[in-house]
C-alpha cells in the first residue's frame, strides 16, 4: 500500500477499511502509471521533433517574423501577401520552409524539378493533406478530391469514363446554351450600352448552371434567380474560407456551436438532400426497367454525370453506393464550378487588359463561324480556336484558380538535388511559385500568349505548368473545363467588346481559389448582330 492512501481517504471522509487501501492504492499506481506512459510519449515526441527540426535545416527560409509566430501572418491571402511571396520567389528559387507557429514547419515547393517527386508520387505514398483539407469532408464526402488509398484508386478508376470525349461532346450543347443565358441578360441590362459588370458574379451563376445540367440534368434556372440548392453552395464555399482563418473555429466542438457552423451544417444537409433524392429516383427507375431498358429510354439525351455513376461497376462488379455518388457529385459541383469560374473570369480581365489579343480571338471565332446561322460551337470547332486555346492557358499560368495544393507525404521524399523531405512533414506545393518562377518563366508578371504557341514550342518541363496539378491525383475534370472556357470565352467576344473599368481596382485574393477582394468589373459593349 502507499503511504499516501491514508491521508487520501481521510481528506476524502471516507473510513479506513483494507478494500478501500487497496483500491485507492491500485487506483493511483494506475494513475501514476498513466502519466509515466504520457511522460514518455511527450518526451519521444519531442526528441522526435527535434530529429525532424535537425533534418529540416538543409532548407532555406525566409526571415521570421520571431520564434513563437515563425512566419505566421507574413503572407497574407491578399494582393499584399501574393507581391511579398513574389519577393520571396526571387531569391528563393526551388524550395523553402516556412513555419505556422513554433511547432508546424511547411516545406514549399516552386520549381518544376522540385514539384515532380511529390506530384509525381501514387496516391498511397503523397496523399492530401487532412490539415488544408479536413474542412471540406462534412459537404464533400469521400469524393475524389479527399478520399485516401484504395477508396481514392477505386473511384478514380470508376469515373475515369465519366469524362471520356464521348460523354463530353454532348455537354457542348449545355455550355452554348448557359452562355447564351448569360449574355441574354447582359444584353438586357445593357439596353445598347455600355455597362459594368462584376465577372466573378455573372461566370459564377452561369457555370453553376452549367454544371447542374451536366451533372443531374436538372434547370434550375439560377441565372435569372437564385435556387435554395444554388444558394447553399455559395455559402458552404464563404464559410468554409471564413473557417479557416479563425482558429478557435478550427475544433469541431466550438465550431458547430457557433452561428457559422449551425448555417455550414444547414447548407449541407439542403445540398445533400437534392442530391441524394436525384439519385435515389434515378436508381429505382434503373432498378425497375433494368440496364438496358434504362439506356434505350435515355437515346437522344445526353448521359449526364449520374447516369454515368448509376452505371459504373469495377473489376468485381460491384456498384458504387448511393453515398459515394453523392460524394462524387457534391465534389463535382464544387471543383468544376468555382475553378472554372475564376478561371474564366481572369482570362475575360486579361483580354479586356489586352484589346489586340481580343481582337485577334474575335477575328478567330467569327472566321469559325463564318457562313453559319446559328452562333453555336461544336466540339469539333475547338480545335479551330488555337489563339483563344494560348490566351486562356497564359491566364491559367499568371492567375491559376487553385494556388498551391497539399501533401503530407507517407515516406521520405527526395529532391533532385540530394535533401530530403522527412516523412510526415506538409508538403505545399505553389502552383503560383511555380508559374511565377523567374528561373522558368521570363518576364513572368507580362501576359503573353504566345508562350504556349503550338508552332514555336518552348523546350519546358511539362510540370512548369501545371493550373490542375500534375500525377497520378491530377484534375479528372480538366477536358471538360478546357471545353467549357473556351465555349464561353469565344461566344462573349464574338458578342461583346470588354474594357477594364479603371473605377474599381483588381486586388487579388486567394481562398481555396483566387479570387478578388471585390469582383473583376468590366466594361461590357453589346457589338451588333452578324451579318
Amino acid at each position: 500500500m502507499l503511504p499516501i492512501t491514508d491521508h487520501l481517504l481521510h481528506l476524502l471522509g471516507l473510513k479506513k477499511t483494507t478494500f478501500r487501501l487497496y483500491a485507492v492504492s491500485i487506483l493511483l499506481l494506475s494513475l501514476l502509471f498513466f502519466l509515466f506512459r504520457l511522460l514518455l510519449q511527450l518526451l519521444q515526441l519531442c526528441r522526435s521533433f527535434v530529429h525532424t527540426c535537425h533534418r529540416l535545416r538543409c532548407f532555406p527560409q525566409p526571415p521570421r517574423r520571431n520564434w513563437l509566430l515563425g512566419h505566421l501572418g507574413m503572407y497574407l491571402p491578399n494582393e499584399a501577401g501574393l507581391r511579398d511571396e513574389s519577393k520571396v520567389l526571387n531569391n528563393m528559387h526551388h524550395v523553402l520552409l516556412v513555419w505556422i507557429g513554433p511547432v508546424l514547419p511547411l516545406v514549399v515547393l516552386v520549381h518544376p524539378d522540385y514539384i515532380k517527386p511529390v506530384l509525381g508520387a501514387s496516391a498511397a505514398i503523397a496523399p492530401k493533406d487532412d490539415l488544408f483539407y479536413g474542412f471540406l469532408k462534412p459537404w464533400l464526402g469521400d469524393g475524389l478530391l479527399l478520399s485516401k488509398g484504395t477508396k481514392w484508386s477505386r473511384h478514380r478508376r470508376l469515373l475515369t469514363p465519366a469524362f471520356h470525349f464521348d460523354i463530353l461532346k454532348p455537354y457542348m450543347k449545355i455550355f452554348n446554351q448557359c452562355t447564351d443565358i448569360m449574355h441574354a441578360k447582359w444584353r438586357r441590362m445593357a439596353e445598347g450600352k455600355v455597362i459594368s459588370l462584376d465577372m466573378f458574379e455573372h461566370v459564377s451563376l452561369m457555370t453553376l448552371d452549367s454544371l447542374q445540367k451536366c451533372v443531374f440534368s436538372y434547370n434550375s434556372n439560377c441565372q435569372e434567380k437564385m435556387s435554395d440548392y444554388i444558394s447553399a453552395i455559395m455559402e458552404l464555399s464563404a464559410l468554409v474560407v471564413r473557417r479557416q482563418y479563425r482558429l478557435h473555429h478550427h475544433l469541431d466542438f466550438i465550431y458547430y456551436l457557433s452561428a457559422d457552423g449551425r448555417r455550414f451544417r444547414q447548407a449541407c444537409d439542403t445540398v445533400h438532400r437534392f442530391t441524394t433524392e436525384v439519385i435515389q429516383e434515378r436508381r429505382q427507375s434503373l432498378n425497375k426497367q433494368g440496364a438496358e431498358a434504362w439506356l434505350k429510354s435515355k437515346q437522344g439525351k445526353a448521359l449526364d454525370f449520374i447516369d454515368v455513376l448509376l452505371l459504373a461497376k469495377d473489376e468485381d462488379g460491384k456498384e458504387l453506393s448511393n453515398e459515394d455518388i453523392r460524394a462524387e457529385a457534391d465534389t463535382f459541383m464544387f471543383e468544376g464550378h468555382d475553378t472554372t469560374s475564376s478561371g474564366l473570369s481572369w482570362v475575360l480581365f486579361n483580354l479586356a487588359k489586352h484589346p489586340e489579343y481580343q481582337e485577334k480571338c474575335r477575328e478567330e471565332i467569327q472566321d469559325v463561324l463564318k457562313g453559319r446561322e446559328l452562333e453555336e460551337l461544336d466540339w469539333d470547332d475547338l480545335t479551330q480556336l488555337p489563339f483563344i486555346t494560348m490566351c486562356i492557358k497564359e491566364s491559367l499560368r499568371q492567375f491559376p484558380p487553385v494556388t498551391l495544393v497539399s501533401r503530407r507525404c507517407t515516406e521520405d521524399v527526395k529532391l533532385p538535388d540530394g535533401r530530403i523531405i522527412p516523412k510526415g512533414i506538409i508538403c505545399l506545393v505553389s502552383i503560383y511559385g511555380t508559374h511565377h518562377n523567374p528561373l522558368v518563366w521570363p518576364d513572368a508578371k507580362v501576359y503573353n500568349p504566345y508562350r504556349f504557341d503550338p508552332e514555336n514550342p518552348q523546350q519546358r518541363s511539362p510540370l512548369a505548368y501545371v493550373p490542375f496539378s500534375a500525377g497520378p491525383r491530377n484534375c479528372i475534370g480538366q477536358s471538360f473545363a478546357l471545353a467549357e472556357m473556351r465555349v464561353v470565352v469565344a461566344l462573349t467576344l464574338l458578342r461583346f467588346r470588354l474594357t477594364v473599368d479603371r473605377s474599381r481596382k483588381v486586388r487579388r485574393k486567394p481562398e481555396l481559389i483566387l479570387r478578388t477582394e471585390s469582383g473583376i468589373w468590366l466594361l461590357v459593349e453589346p457589338l451588333p448582330p452578324r451579318v
